[in-house]
């Protein structure tokens, strides 16, 4: 520590700058991997939806013998009519990446100052 500079002092029980500096930086950081997490979890369904697709379009390609010319329909093998059944995973996988967003984005992760709050209201509790 420099000569020049005053000591700082911490009372008990309340957060020095540099300490709620730290809390701020963590919880920065935090977030930011979170959302990382988060692209590449939505990159990779993503590419599961492509995949699927090119497996539903071949296939129904393959049963229909062509191009659905005539719609879509609820049963396999009627000629020129795919079967719909990529809307369910693909719905699901949408479903599943919208929990995801939210847990992403929506909630915050827990600070000290929210633990510090829940203890002393424990210690009031008991």
């Amino acid at each position: 520590m420099p000569a020049d500079a005053e000591p700082t002092r911490v009372t008990p029980g309340l957060d020095s700058p540099d300490q709620v500096q730290d809390e701020a930086r963590a919880l920065a950081v935090k977030q930011i991997e979170r959302r990382r997490r988060f692209q590449a979890r939505a990159f990779a369904y993503g590419v599961i939806c492509v995949f699927l697709v090119v497996i539903w379009a071949t296939s129904e390609y393959s049963n229909a013998r062509g191009w659905p010319s005539s719609g879509f329909s609820q049963s396999s093998s009627i000629p020129h009519k795919w079967n719909i059944w990529i809307i369910y995973p693909v719905l699901g996988l949408t479903l599943v990446l919208a929990v995801d967003a939210w847990n992403t984005f929506s909630r915050k992760p827990i600070s000290e100052r929210e633990i510090q709050r829940e203890l002393d209201r424990m210690g009031r509790l008991g």
